[in-house]
């Protein structure tokens, strides 16, 4: 199990930074809209706990995705005044009271993933409009290793703990969004506040995707099984990713 982790995780988050940079902040956001690290720690925790804890755990987790959608946007509107550290700040404080907040509430699945759903979609129309395209510019060569240790040691932090903080909280924070953290203030202190919010409207539209997953996995995995759930999961994820992929460049063009 711990050799999957260190294993799994970074290699996930160096394929992504690799290809965003290969394509663009935006194109890089949406890659994170996969669930490239809460997927494995689901996987972890339904190993570790059991069907039924990680079908709590993912419950939890799809209505994670509404302090995700915040801290993209609080990032976004704040990065327009500061830098990359009170930015940085106030958008964590944003996601965690927002996790506090839905932590209160015990909604039906399908309630709350229609909420979620109608939440992003809701958000994706407050970001910021910048009136300059991004620039492209340098990237550190150290920069994708320190992504790899730093998404890799949440993932051993969240399964660690995870016994102790319950499957409700467990999912809520499964999606603490590590790799848009990292990737949007390396891109915001590189490449500047527009390339950074391009990147974080990125991941907002790839986080439908990530509702899929969780929905799919909250239905299915103690009828069906890991093995079985998470199949279904990740082919339909990938469908609906593909998909989403021509939206993006419809909505990067009318931005």
């Amino acid at each position: 199990m711990l050799a999957i982790k260190l294993l799994l995780t970074p290699a996930l988050i160096g394929m992504v930074t690799l290809m965003g940079r290969r394509w663009g902040p935006a194109i890089s956001g949406w890659f994170v809209g996969l669930p490239l690290t809460s997927g494995p720690i689901t996987l972890y925790l339904a190993l570790a706990q059991g069907t039924t804890f990680a079908a709590h755990a993912a419950e939890g987790t799809l209505l994670g995705l509404i302090s995700v959608a915040c801290f993209c946007l609080i990032y976004s509107w704040v990065s327009l005044r500061v830098g990359w550290l009170g930015s940085l700040l106030v958008s964590w404080c944003g996601f965690f009271v927002v996790t506090f907040v839905l932590e209160q509430f015990s909604l039906p699945l399908i309630v709350a993933f229609i909420g979620v759903v109608i939440f992003l979609a809701i958000a994706l129309k407050l970001f910021p409009v910048h009136q300059k395209q991004a620039t492209e510019t340098f990237s550190l060569q150290w920069e994708v290793l320190l992504r790899m240790v730093t998404a890799t040691a949440f993932v051993l932090a969240l399964t660690e703990f995870s016994s102790l903080l319950g499957p409700q909280l467990s999912g809520l924070l499964t999606p603490f969004p590590i790799f848009a953290t990292i990737l949007g203030t390396f891109t915001h202190s590189i490449q500047g506040s527009a390339a950074a919010s391009r990147l974080l409207r990125g991941v907002v539209i790839g986080t439908f995707t990530f509702a899929v997953f969780f929905l799919i996995i909250a239905t299915t995995i103690e009828r069906e099984g890991i093995a079985v759930a998470f199949s279904i999961a990740v082919l339909a994820s990938l469908l609906l990713h593909g998909c989403s992929l021509w939206f993006l460049r419809r909505f990067l063009d009318a931005y």
